[in-house]
């Protein structure tokens, strides 16, 4: 599975090819705490069933990431997380998380999805 991003120029990227999702609510919660860093190329998905505010927080994560929220696909918010004190929210029906400037080319309105 991997992580393709899609500016609203249309030439498509791969933002990660290393992708796990987080679909029980104990995976939801714990999300990346108490990882000690993640590869360049990995992503963390949160997929919810409807479009809420979703928090996002970086209790007990020792390392910075890339946050971006999407509504059916399209992204409504991105904010870089920092260690340990890092809070984030935004309207989503899914959450990505990715490392620290990964995310950098992404914008809101683009397109993220993923392709088996």
């Amino acid at each position: 599975m991997r992580l393709v991003h899609r500016p609203e120029s249309g030439s498509e990227t791969v933002l990660a090819s290393d992708v796990d999702v987080a679909r029980s609510t104990l995976e939801q919660a714990r999300g990346l705490m108490f990882r000690r860093s993640i590869p360049d190329d990995y992503a963390l998905v949160f997929p919810f069933d409807e479009p809420e505010t979703r928090w996002l927080h970086m209790l007990f994560v020792p390392f910075a990431i890339d946050a971006a929220w999407l509504v059916d696909g399209e992204v409504t918010a991105k904010k870089r997380l920092a260690p340990f004190v890092g809070l984030g929210r935004g309207r989503a029906d899914t959450v990505v998380e990715l490392p620290a400037g990964a995310a950098e080319p992404v914008a809101v309105g683009d397109e993220l999805r993923l392709d088996e």
